[in-house]
């Protein structure tokens, strides 16, 4: 599958952005809040600062939504995930790589996050999702929705990253 880019105005300047990105309870309300992502769980395992990088490892376990029958067989209820993520703070740019609880050696998950100045102190965050699932027969359904949910999953977090702005200003 090709990577994806997904572009969303954030109502902050970068300072504020990184701020809150990289906040352990900002994020445990973003992933686990019914108007966030929802979570069943969500956890931050370890974060590490050094003078040129942030590295952050986090577990979940994601509300799954519209997932065809044969993905949700293989798939399971307890599907669960582990995400290592870098900021490296030269070029701002995050990198991260996720395993997945099953699978792990077949689906490769992948990203890049970095922001632009967007005006009016708005950032503009730039997101480009690489997703590879070399499962016979299902590899490309597999694929389309983990891509759906990745999308939907990063809409809402740009809603409730510029909501929670908006009221905690």
């Amino acid at each position: 599958m090709p990577t994806t880019k997904l572009t969303h105005e954030i109502n902050c300047d970068e300072e504020t952005f990184w701020k809150l990105y990289l906040d352990e309870k900002f994020n445990e309300r973003l992933y686990k809040d019914k108007d966030g992502l929802a979570f069943p769980e969500w956890r931050q395992v370890s974060f590490e600062e050094t003078d040129t990088k942030i590295v952050r490892v986090t577990a979940g376990r994601p509300k799954l939504d519209d997932v065809p029958g044969p993905v949700a067989k293989l798939i399971g209820d307890g599907f669960k995930y582990e995400e290592t993520g870098t900021l490296d703070k030269a070029t701002k740019l995050w990198t991260w790589k996720l395993k997945p609880s099953i699978l792990a050696d077949k689906v490769k998950q992948e990203g890049k996050l970095r922001i632009e100045p967007a005006g009016d102190g708005k950032v503009k965050r730039i997101v480009e999702l690489f997703v590879e699932a070399k499962v016979f027969a299902i590899g490309g359904m597999l694929e389309t929705t983990t891509e759906k949910n990745l999308k939907s999953g990063w809409e809402k977090s740009a809603k409730f990253m510029n909501d929670w702005i908006a009221k905690n200003r």
